[in-house]
């Protein structure tokens, strides 16, 4: 695919120099020394944890609600080392997005491919759930490697745009927005394996509440709903990284059986449950700076 056409050239405009001044900073970070990147994201999430207030109250709140057993001391840590973890992810995402030959093969394992396997072999389609662990966009390498899609929200500034899909474009060959169902729908009825995470908030049309961390969360109910259009498995896709190691962990759960059972609350509280499980083992690396509990049932209060 084409990276950069005639319809680019708005990027060019001086309201996006800024934004790429970072791209250019970026890629040199991209070349840094592994520990040096992952220090430097360190840095990043200490700057956050006192300078991004509504991040950090974000990510309090939600840590709260989903670790009443916590401490309040043992919480405000949690917030601590998740803002790190974060800061990490963003300067790891500098290597497969800015320095995609870069080969992280030796610092990364998989575990359960032949899940992956069994999967693809029944030939109907793969629905790959991820989630939004901190180290999602490091892992596109290994991820490229097994031969799936992925797909993306679109961001609105067009420079972020255009390196986010050029950067996943190295690794795979479909990036998909994740509003184009035609383009979905598609792929999984070729056979191809789609990567794609449900457990953003993205409102109540298209969602069901199940409950996450004992909360009630939206949660969309596409899932179910490709998976009876087209007949694909369905499993699991987990991601963290050993910081002392410099080391990345991909996992791979077993095929969903009986997936979609018929009823999108009892799907949607399986997947949310699965996921919680892999969340709990090693809780600072998940994207808790999002709204997750942004949806209220009705008659609920806002948390946020």
């Amino acid at each position: 695919m084409a990276f950069f056409n005639m319809s680019h050239y708005k990027m060019l405009a001086p309201k996006f120099w800024p934004s790429w001044l970072l791209v250019a900073m970026a890629w040199l970070v991209a070349r840094l020394p592994l520990s040096w990147i992952l220090s430097l994201g360190k840095l990043l999430g200490h700057l956050a944890y006192h300078v991004a207030g509504s991040r950090r109250h974000i990510a309090e709140v939600n840590i709260k609600l989903c670790f009443p057993e916590l401490s309040e001391a043992e919480r405000t840590q949690l917030v601590k080392d998740n803002l790190l973890h974060t800061g990490m992810g963003l300067t790891e995402a500098t290597i497969p997005w800015l320095n995609p030959k870069r080969d992280f093969r030796k610092q990364t394992s998989v575990i359960g491919l032949e899940h992956l396997d069994e999967a693809k072999a029944a030939g109907k389609g793969v629905v790959l759930l991820g989630g939004h662990y901190t180290c999602i966009d490091i892992t596109c390498q290994p991820l490229g490697d097994a031969d799936i899609d992925v797909m993306y929200r679109a961001n609105k500034n067009p420079v972020w745009e255009w390196l986010q899909v050029r950067g996943r474009s190295h690794f795979f060959d479909h990036v998909v927005e994740r509003n184009d169902m035609r383009r979905t729908l598609s792929l999984l009825k070729s056979g191809r394996a789609l990567w794609y995470a449900p457990d953003q908030d993205y409102g109540r049309k298209h969602s069901v509440f199940a409950p996450f961390f004992n909360q009630p969360a939206a949660t969309i109910r596409a899932t179910s709903r490709l998976a009876k259009a087209t007949g694909a498995k369905v499993l699991m896709l987990s991601a963290f990284r050993d910081v002392d190691r410099a080391h990345w962990t991909l996992t791979f759960d077993p095929v969903f059986e009986n997936f979609p059972s018929g009823d999108d609350i009892a799907d949607a509280s399986r997947i949310n449950q699965l996921l919680e499980t892999r969340i709990r083992s090693h809780p600072a690396q998940y994207l808790w700076v999002h709204r997750r509990f942004k949806t209220r049932p009705d008659g609920a209060p806002p948390v946020y």
